[in-house]
């Protein structure tokens, strides 16, 4: 394993506010990090790619999720970010009860806790990078000083860009701050403002980072992730939910989206000129062969498809944060006991379908979009040489359950699917299951890719004007899995291409709050999930039933204020900053 994925996937102790990096290797033995002085620190390239790698490990967990109903544990929940859309969802009832679930539903607490983690975390690793651009001076001049500041640079403005996302307009702080001996308060800043900082800061990264990293540093953010990061902020910020606000905090007091896109396009082109990015070809002349060949791709590891991806075990050893993906969503038949990452129909009836045939309800899993295929585990699918039963027999007037509706086990928490799928997308059908406890997966998660950047691309294009360029983009990327060229292009063509495309992926997420209808998407009551029920009857015909999940009136509330969390009560207090509007303090 390289050495920027060992220490990666090494788990860090929560960071203090004015030093603390890990030690994880024998070269701390004699003289931990945490009791190093910080000239120290400043003159080792050792100590220094030490301190840089909290970064990454707070860049998201991917794949290793935890979902804990424990009074303690629940608030260290760690969910995938899938379950937060209607694309997929889980099927283990204990996880109703956990702080995730809690958030879903709109409860105001847990949305609190979740806005106070967040906020935390992402002030907490600018302070960490603050502290080591103030001593850039110390360091010695070279390719590695370069490399490390480029890293400083890029992961400044990354959290940034998620306070943004998560919270609007966040206070500027670009210097080491210190509010034990610093009496200085921090308004928050403006879109206009967070948006040039950002893109700024990602200039300042790719003028530093290396179009590929050297094999000892695969893993590390490069040119191209900063430039996607730039892109990605103009992208957000020249959505349609941040224009014509009536606060800078939340956006744009006027309509700046066409500005704002066209300087999304001239980042994503300076993207493309770099040369070092392409779609990985999809190859075959069957449905078969085709959807395998596009469901390998996510088994990857850093292919040209890749700008950047978190980095899992190369070994699978959970500890060295491995995973338990493939455990989690297997199905009953292969032991699975969580079912924890089952498609939804509303995601299904998304797969459009191919060589001008229309849907059948009394077979409506033939001719879809071959990303069906690879993406879904549905009933009379074949994975890993087992052909799947999701679906009910009548016997003697009774509905038995299939091998994959059959829980597994004893467990009473044990689950089967509750939408009549199960994911196919990212699985690795080699992963040894239920064996070694110690053992578990080793895909990569995922952050951006450059299909996402085509149709990104894509839409600011659309927005800017330029529909044959977007219809370019978008056809590139259909054609590479062989579906058929559109022939013109619409918005909604664009965006229902992401959703496709981009399954299960962490954008789907977002794309709810830039576009302004999370309140639709995301709430039980407008947008029930939905799965699939089928019964064969004796007589040799078969039913297939849609209907809505159980509870999702319930389960299922965004409210409008839900767009910004609440920013903790008291940085509210201590700095005299605004709330996020309709949060009330609990006390």
């Amino acid at each position: 394993m390289n050495r920027i994925s060992k220490y990666i996937l090494t788990g860090f102790a929560s960071l203090s506010l004015t030093f603390v990096t890990t030690g994880c290797d024998d070269l701390f033995n004699e003289a931990p990090v945490d009791k190093l002085a910080e000239p120290s620190i400043w003159a080792s390239p050792n100590l220094l790619d030490e301190y840089s790698l909290v970064w990454y490990h707070n860049l998201s967990n991917g794949f290793s999720t935890m979902m804990s109903t424990s009074w303690f544990l629940r608030y260290m929940s760690k969910p995938y970010t899938g379950w937060f859309t209607d694309q997929i969802t889980y099927s283990r009832t204990e996880w109703s009860r956990t702080i995730f679930a809690e958030e879903v539903a709109g409860e105001e607490e847990a949305i609190n806790t979740a806005g106070l983690n967040e906020w935390g975390k992402d002030y907490e690793m600018i302070q960490h990078i603050n502290r080591l651009l103030a001593n850039a001076n110390e360091i010695a001049d070279g390719a590695h000083k370069n490399r490390v500041l480029g890293e400083a640079h890029f992961f400044r403005g990354w959290y940034y860009y998620q306070l943004l996302r998560r919270f609007g307009a966040p206070m500027l702080i670009q210097e080491l701050y210190d509010p034990l001996n610093d009496q200085r308060k921090f308004p928050r800043s403006s879109y206009e403002e967070m948006v040039a900082y950002i893109a700024s800061e990602a200039d300042k990264a790719a003028n530093l980072l290396a179009v590929k990293n050297e094999p000892e540093n695969v893993g590390r953010v490069t040119k191209g992730a900063a430039i996607m990061l730039k892109a990605k902020a103009y992208f957000w910020v020249g959505s349609p939910a941040f224009q014509n606000k009536g606060k800078t905090i939340y956006g744009f007091k006027s309509d700046r989206s066409k500005e704002m896109m066209q300087k999304a396009v001239n980042a994503y082109e300076e993207l493309m000129r770099l040369g070092c990015y392409s779609l990985m070809p999809v190859t075959g002349n069957t449905e078969s062969e085709i959807a395998e060949s596009y469901n390998s791709l996510f088994r990857l590891h850093n292919s040209s498809e890749s700008i950047y991806e978190i980095q899992h075990s190369a070994d699978g050893i959970v500890d060295d944060f491995g995973h338990r993906l493939d455990e989690d969503a297997a199905s009953p038949f292969f032991a699975g006991t969580s079912c924890a990452y089952v498609p939804t129909q509303n995601h299904v009836d998304e797969y459009g379908m191919r060589d001008g045939k229309t849907y059948d309800a009394q077979h409506p899993y033939a001719n879809r979009d071959y990303r069906f295929y690879a993406n879904i585990t549905y009933d009379g699918s074949t994975y890993n040489k087992h052909e799947f039963e999701i679906h009910y027999a009548v016997d003697k007037g009774k509905e038995v359950p299939g091998a994959d509706l059959t829980k597994y086990g004893t467990s009473r928490n044990a689950a089967v699917t509750r939408t009549g799928y199960y994911m196919r997308k990212f699985l690795d059908p080699k992963t040894e299951l239920f064996g070694d406890s110690k053992y578990g997966s080793k895909q990569h998660y995922i952050i951006w890719r450059y299909a996402e950047a085509l149709l990104d691309y894509a839409e600011a294009q659309f927005r800017v004007g330029n529909a044959a360029k977007a219809l370019e983009a978008v056809n590139e990327v259909r054609q590479r899995v062989h579906m058929d060229a559109l022939p013109s292009i619409t918005l909604e063509q664009i965006l229902h291409e992401r959703r496709v495309e981009l399954a299960f992926e962490e954008s789907i997420y977002w794309d709810y709050l830039r576009l302004g209808t999370a309140f639709d998407k995301l709430n039980g009551s407008t947008n029930p999930l939905q799965g699939m029920k089928i019964v064969k009857l004796a007589d040799g015909t078969t039913t297939y039933t849609v209907s809505g999940l159980k509870s999702q009136a319930a389960e299922r509330v965004f409210r409008a204020n839900q767009y910004y969390y609440p920013i903790p009560w008291s940085e509210v207090r201590y700095h005299g900053i605004e709330q996020n509007e309709g949060w009330h303090e609990i006390k």
